[in-house]
């Protein structure tokens, strides 16, 4: 209940940040996909309409982690990324349980919320939800392309985010990566890399396919990525679990910044 009590602003940015997320990629893929709208109408090409899509959801990652919760927050919105950042000491047990709970609520409420509004065109088999489900490569394939796009994205992370000249564009780099995974990646798993954004798209959708790829190969791919980053520089080359951390928001993680009096990169509890 302490932590609870001390960081509940830092867990209901996480779930606001998912939100967020799941809102846009709802209503982003409605407008290159749903049948009627104008926009699918003036583009046939599927390359151009994922690439676009790639785009959007990438400046939409881009704008959460510079955003000025995304700056307390450490902008993870991604259950495995969590969960990758207490492996590697930087999070405390009870801030990953509770920033876990509220990456899962927050997408489902997202989602929920459009669903509310755009009811008829989420639904619509054009968008089905906005489902990750594998592609006609099947299962295996998908296993294949989530681990591979988890452990990309998370070695990216570690090595950008501690690299001092690099680590302000971490999310930078962040939203070119989820820009590219979209547009290559997607036709053969559906372009996941988080179990919270699959389940929160599961549940209205009563769509359960292969959903175990989408909880196991991504915390496999960004486990295997902080094994590879902690041979190459050491657990200690690990600073902070912020993707950006160039900011005077408060810290509430096992902060190397902190530890070294390195205070003009984001406060302390």
């Amino acid at each position: 209940m302490q932590a609870l009590r001390k960081h509940y602003p830092e867990y209901f940015m996480e779930a606001a940040g998912l939100g967020i997320f799941m809102i846009s990629a709802a209503v982003v893929t409605t407008l290159l996909e749903y049948p009627t709208s104008p926009i699918r109408q003036a583009i046939s090409d599927p390359l151009l309409r994922r690439f676009i899509i790639g785009v959007a959801m990438g400046l939409t990652a881009i704008c959460i982690v510079y955003s000025p919760w995304g700056k307390q927050s450490g902008a993870h919105i991604n259950p495995v990324v969590t969960f990758t950042f207490f492996r590697l000491g930087k999070i405390k047990a009870w801030d990953a349980f509770f920033y876990i709970l509220a990456q899962f609520l927050g997408g489902l409420i997202g989602l929920i919320l459009t669903l509310v509004v755009f009811k008829n065109a989420i639904t619509d088999p054009s968008v089905n939800y906005v489902v990750t489900i594998p592609g006609t490569g099947g299962v295996s394939v998908a296993f294949l392309a989530e681990l591979v796009i988890s452990f990309g994205v998370m070695l990216m992370i570690l090595f950008v985010s501690n690299t001092p000249k690099l680590a302000p564009f971490t999310g930078i780099f962040a939203g070119v990566l989820i820009a590219t995974y979209i547009t290559i990646e997607a036709p053969l798993s559906g372009m996941s890399m988080n179990p919270a954004r699959t389940l929160a798209s599961a549940i209205p959708s009563q769509n359960w396919t292969a959903i175990w790829v989408y909880f196991t190969a991504p915390l496999l791919g960004m486990l295997l990525a902080a094994e590879v980053y902690v041979r190459l520089k050491g657990q200690r080359a690990v600073r902070c679990a912020k993707l950006h951390h160039h900011n005077n928001k408060r810290c509430i993680f096992r902060c190397g910044y902190r530890q070294n009096g390195e205070w003009g990169m984001g406060h302390g509890e």
